[in-house]
């Protein structure tokens, strides 16, 4: 589970996961005293347990924690905390897709924020049929569907409610792309083909959820000469 709280990562794991110290710039258990400003870095935090999640989201809604990176959780229980972390919001459905062509990946400008196509979806609509449908809109281009790529979950605040979106997101093949343009009632004003090498350069200015899946299925260099075309499904 990929979750971001005010574009922080929120890794959750198992107390019996491997874990690498050395990787992280401060390590805490729980019932540790800390404030704000000693979450730098990379920060672990074990034994976690429900009042600790209530704790950290508190804090996290209260302060701009900009030099803190990620926050991995360890737990005896992974999938209790989950629950109870999911328990804290209101959960939003959403899909959305990473296009490809001829090498090339699509990109979005919205809000200041380079973007992957994406909306909310409809009451009990298919989540891959909601994708397609909203990166043609957004886009005003033709895709067909691809392989699943892994989804997402971020936070943010709507009329005073805490909502957790959980986007699927999915490869992409362009079929068409001759009619081209941003959708400007979505607050988009630049649609964008680029290559794997300028779409990782520009995740600095993405979103970090935006950034994991672009990464994904880049890879984390940006060795690689071009984005492959998904396989279509039959």
């Amino acid at each position: 589970m990929n979750v971001f709280i005010n574009d922080i990562p929120l890794i959750i794991k198992k107390n019996s996961e491997k874990i690498y110290k050395h990787r992280y710039d401060l390590i805490l258990n729980a019932e540790d005293e800390f404030s704000s400003k000693d979450l730098i870095g990379d920060v672990l935090v074990r034994d976690v347990t429900d009042p600790f999640i209530d704790r950290i989201l508190r804090l996290m809604e209260v302060k701009k924690l900009k030099k803190l990176k990620s926050l991995t959780l360890l737990a005896r229980k992974k999938k209790r905390l989950i629950l109870h972390l999911k328990d804290q919001f209101r959960i939003v459905k959403a899909a959305g897709g990473l296009v490809v062509k001829d090498g090339m990946v699509l990109m979005i400008y919205r809000l200041g924020k380079w973007d992957l196509p994406k909306g909310k979806l409809k009451k009990e609509e298919d989540p891959e049929l909601g994708a397609l449908r909203e990166v043609e809109e957004e886009c005003n281009i033709k895709v067909e569907m691809g392989e699943k790529l892994p989804s997402t979950w971020h936070s943010y605040a709507y009329n005073g409610n805490k909502i957790l979106k959980k986007t699927n997101w999915y490869i992409m093949s362009c079929s068409d792309d001759s009619l081209m343009k941003p959708q400007a009632e979505e607050y988009i004003e630049e649609v964008r083909w680029m290559t794997p090498q300028e779409a990782l350069g520009v995740l600095d200015e993405a979103y970090a959820s935006i950034a994991l899946v672009v990464r994904h299925y880049l890879g984390e260099t940006s060795g690689k000469e071009s984005a492959k075309e998904p396989a279509k499904e039959k």
